[in-house]
């Protein structure tokens, strides 16, 4: 009797070597799409990184590797090998950030520099026109003269929107601009940024918020206004919400509103009390003198504030002050309001 046991035995070990075999390269190329579409870090900074010409991939994924931005060389060669793309990457400087993938800088590279020249920028709440000017000109974006003449000037997209509807025609987009991180191309222009800060100010403005607004029988001007006071006065939500049910109390009353930050906004100064001088100064910005609100906002009001202003809290206050440590501190009456600024100045 012939014993076929061997045979069937050598060809089973050979199917089992072939299935390892199948489960390795499965494993290999999970492992390899995995690191292809995985990035270094969480990190959204953008850094520079420059592509010399004549460079090969090998040479641009080592250099890639030792700025962080990729983990694995190998798996970047193989990715522009594979794509037909390993002598087609462009020289010249890049904005790379590490949250990108290892396809996403692949490609980017495949693309050319032009395709990544953008910075982040933060606007902070409560800053105001010269305030964002300023910082643009020091991030090397543009010049403080050209974005202040985009915010002062009218351009023809302010005719789209409905939020600048009750804004009086003499004023500025003080107030307008919504205080965010933006992404921009490191050649964009001033009024590109203005109108990418102020996009956002009007999806901020929900039709929701919008409709309450009117039925209050409010302008969305007059909520800005407010807002940006409380933006400046105090820094919580609680209080912001206070603040605001303090402001209107006195403006239904007829009495002024004596918001040191809108003194502050006429003599360019960031004290939290105004001085006797200041307070003597002639402008309609002076809430000491003038009652009822400024002509407009002061700075940009972050959500928080507009919120405040739509949705203020009921209490029983008419004054407040903020100490230096930031507290804010309430009075029903003139003469608490005295004594806690004897006991905090």
């Amino acid at each position: 009797m012939i014993n076929f046991l061997p045979g069937k035995l050598k060809k089973k070990n050979k199917g089992k070597a072939l299935l390892l075999f199948i489960f390795f390269l499965l494993a290999v190329w999970v492992y390899y799409l995995y690191s292809l579409n995985m990035p270094v870090s969480s990190d959204a900074e953008l850094k520079s990184f420059t592509v010399t010409s004549g460079q090969g991939s090998r040479d641009i994924s080592r250099e890639l590797k030792q700025n962080n931005f990729i983990r694995r060389p190998l798996v970047f060669q193989f990715y522009v090998w594979q794509q037909g793309i390993s002598s087609k990457l462009k020289s010249g400087e890049y904005f790379l950030a590490p949250n990108l993938s290892t396809k996403e800088i692949a490609d980017a590279l495949f693309a050319g520099p032009g395709q990544t020249k953008e910075k982040t920028l933060t606007f902070i709440e409560g800053w105001n026109l010269s305030d964002f000017a300023n910082y643009l000109e020091n991030q090397g974006i543009v010049k403080s003269r050209d974005f202040l003449t985009a915010v002062q000037k009218k351009a023809d997209f302010w005719n789209e929107y409905e939020i600048l509807a009750d804004k009086p025609k003499n004023l500025d987009l003080e107030g307008y601009l919504f205080p965010d991180t933006y992404r921009v191309y490191s050649d964009t222009t001033a009024e590109e940024i203005v109108k990418k800060m102020f996009d956002n100010m009007s999806s901020k403005l929900t039709a929701e918020l919008r409709a309450e607004i009117k039925r209050q029988g409010k302008t969305i001007h007059e909520i800005l206004t407010l807002a940006s006071i409380i933006e400046k006065e105090v820094s919580s939500d609680k209080d912001r919400k206070l603040v605001a049910d303090i402001f209107y109390k006195r403006l239904d009353a007829g009495v002024a509103l004596q918001a040191d930050s809108a003194v502050n906004y006429v003599t360019g100064k960031s004290t939290p009390r105004a001085s006797a001088q200041d307070l003597a100064k002639e402008s309609p910005y002076n809430t000491y003198r003038y009652r009822g609100l400024p002509p407009g906002p002061i700075a940009s009001p972050g959500l928080s504030a507009i919120l405040a202003a739509v949705y203020p809290t009921a209490n029983p206050y008419w004054y407040f002050l903020t100490t230096p440590a930031g507290q804010a501190i309430y009075s029903k009456t003139f003469e608490e309001h005295v004594a806690n600024k004897a006991k905090y100045y």
